[in-house]
């Protein structure tokens, strides 16, 4: 008997991964949470019912959402990390020996439990001695504090159940003040594609706009991710994405990516046109 994994993406869309077994099974306080395994993407975690991450493609997200920022600001020490309980961003955000402070704030402690056990390839990043774990909601997390970090990424699940909240005007408001005078807040900005999405996408957009007074979009391919075609939010104080990206400055680390390169930097904020015109009908008013 063959096993599948289903996930729905539309009214008529459905995206399946043929399962080789389930490794683990919860119910949390705040959702369901299954890891399964599979030949063609290896390892993946769901949240019920919603792809999170792959083995397989895993680091085109995570690479996407942390080096496009570092790659920025030159002097990022302290980071907020809100959500991201498998650990993949603070695996890319360990390799800067720069970085003094990350703090993690996830909701679900049972999700960063399973990923320990069972995502090992994702999660190795969380033992590092700068990783501080906060089993919090991050809308209140957030509220604290005032100009106290350099970098906020905002590695959310979509803007439903447990990180409904992390797509308010509140929410990108309360980053903004977090954020010291030159700090950058980046996020997850859902996909443009299917028409659900790109409201949802829409709405984010317009509150960090109204928030920031720098906010880009940038783009990826994550093979697992409704239709493909995935956004980021980069809004600053100070930096722009492109004009303060320091090309020589990151290739000096030496760190070896998979995805992300400065040529693509530069490109990933070079938009299709009907992306374009969904993100100027909310700038506009």
């Amino acid at each position: 008997m063959e096993l599948w994994f289903t996930e729905k993406h539309t009214e008529n869309v459905k995206f399946s991964i043929q399962v080789d077994k389930q490794l683990y099974t919860g119910q949390s306080e705040f959702q369901r949470i299954d890891i399964f395994e599979s030949k063609e993407f290896g390892r993946f975690l769901t949240l019920d019912g919603y792809m999170m991450l792959t083995e397989k493609d895993e680091f085109i997200y995570h690479e996407m959402m942390v080096h496009v920022p570092m790659a920025v600001h030159p002097y990022v020490k302290n980071v907020l990390v809100i959500g991201g309980g498998d650990g993949g961003t603070v695996r890319e955000l360990v390799r800067y020996p720069e970085i003094a402070q990350i703090d993690l704030v996830e909701i679900d402690a049972e999700v960063v439990s399973a990923c320990r056990a069972f995502l090992p390839q994702t999660a190795c990043g969380l033992e590092d001695k700068r990783v501080q774990i906060y089993y919090d909601d991050g809308l209140r997390f957030v509220r604290k504090y005032v100009e106290e970090y350099d970098l906020i990424l905002v590695d959310s699940t979509d803007p439903f159940g447990p990180g409904e909240g992390l797509f308010t005007k509140e929410f990108y408001g309360n980053c903004y003040k977090a954020l010291k005078k030159d700090g950058i807040m980046v996020n997850q900005h859902e996909s443009p594609f299917y028409p659900a999405d790109a409201t949802a996408m829409q709405r984010a957009h317009k509150r960090i706009v109204d928030s920031f007074p720098i906010s880009k979009v940038y783009q990826a391919h994550i093979p697992t991710y409704p239709s493909g075609h995935w956004l980021f939010g980069f809004a600053s104080k100070k930096y722009h994405p492109i004009d303060d990206h320091n090309t020589t400055a990151w290739k000096q680390r030496g760190l070896v990516t998979r995805y992300y390169n400065e040529q693509l930097h530069d490109g990933a904020f070079a938009l299709p046109n009907y992306v374009e015109e969904l993100l100027e009908r909310v700038e506009s008013v």
